[in-house]
């Protein structure tokens, strides 16, 4: 089981998105500009978010997932969810409304129909963003990709009818594309699941197991993390959602049972950081110490606090990272939080920088 070095300092995945993309998103409908164009401006984003990222001293890297979306509207999930639905022959091209929050019946989502089996051999795109960030980056990249549970959970199904059979095959197509992924050099994978706090335990044991397939045999020498969040919807006049606060945080936390994944480690909450207590083993803990749903800017000395609050956690076993993605957050609101992380570094390090 590969480890980070005590303290690394990892982002969760998603960089502070333009408000002009919403702009250029409506240039593009009005035939102003081409498709072209946009991919022009993802690709230049995706640029600036590494640079971002490397100058404020973030250890492990992503392109900021600035790419996979062309507004902010329904974030993050637009991102994390039609991306991918979309690349997917068995999910239909049209959406259908979805509520996805008891707190709000306003904030829904356009979720795919599932019309036909998932084919394992579906090429995600996750070998071309590799290769793409790491063109330009210096620091070792990282690659997100949305869990099973997710992708089938807030999709309309049509097809299966059975949820965890539906589960498993999105784990075999992930698995596939994993594969990939790791014959062509990359050595950090993360999974994205924020729905299992409202989902019931047998539906997580599930989710569980298809994540199990997705990261089966993947070689020694690659560090498998697993994003667990409840929720990131941003408030706004930009957004269609006006949460100001995690979304799917309705049930019991299940600490107990995802610890059953056979990954290095976890990235979580950091308020949610003792329910792993007793549970981890030698695997390692990502404390979301920089909370992304405050617009303020924390501190170095904040963020080291929030870790050190949890004293029964050994340095080894600890990364720094954010409660979710820097989407929603101004350009530079989202970099002043990678600087307080690798602040907090510096200090939980005891040096200074």
């Amino acid at each position: 089981m590969p480890l980070y070095p005590a303290y690394t300092v990892t982002v969760v995945g998603a960089h502070s998105v333009p408000r002009w993309y919403e702009a250029l998103d409506r240039l593009v409908t009005l035939g102003q500009l081409s498709p072209g164009d946009f991919n022009d401006a993802q690709f230049r984003t995706m640029q600036a978010a590494i640079l971002e990222q490397e100058a404020a001293g973030v250890d492990v890297i992503t392109g900021g997932e600035l790419h996979r979306r062309t507004h902010n509207r329904h974030s993050p999930p637009n991102a994390m969810l039609n991306y991918f639905w979309e690349k997917i022959p068995g999910f239909h091209a049209a959406n259908k409304p979805r509520p996805i929050s008891g707190h709000d019946p306003n904030v829904f989502h356009p979720a795919a129909i599932c019309r036909g089996p998932i084919d394992h051999t579906t090429d995600l795109g996750l070998v071309d963003e590799f290769m793409t960030v790491s063109e330009f980056a210096r620091q070792p990249v990282k690659i997100t990709m949305t869990g099973p549970h997710l992708l089938a959970a807030v999709a309309y199904d049509e097809y299966y009818n059975d949820l965890p059979r539906m589960m498993h095959d999105l784990g075999k197509l992930l698995h596939e594309n994993f594969r990939r992924l790791t014959e062509a050099g990359c050595k950090h994978i993360q999974i994205d699941e924020p729905y299992f706090t409202v989902a019931d335990d047998e539906e997580v044991r599930a989710a569980v197991d298809a994540i199990n397939t997705a990261i089966e045999d993947v070689p020694d020498d690659v560090h498998v993390l697993v994003h667990i969040c409840q929720g990131n919807y941003a408030v706004g006049p930009d957004y269609d959602g006006q949460i100001g606060h995690r979304y799917f945080d309705i049930g019991r936390y299940k600490a107990d049972i995802v610890t059953a994944i056979e990954c290095d480690g976890f990235l979580v909450e950091h308020d949610m950081t003792d329910h792993y207590q007793g549970l981890l083993g030698d695997r390692q803990l990502g404390v979301g110490a920089v909370d992304v749903q405050d617009p303020n800017v924390e501190t170095g000395a904040l963020v080291a606090d929030r870790i050190k609050a949890h004293a029964w956690l050994h340095p080894e076993q600890t990364i720094i990272t954010s409660s979710c993605g820097f989407n929603h957050l101004p350009r530079h609101v989202a970099l002043g939080k990678l600087r307080a992380m690798h602040d907090a570094q510096a200090i939980l390090r005891g040096r200074t920088r």
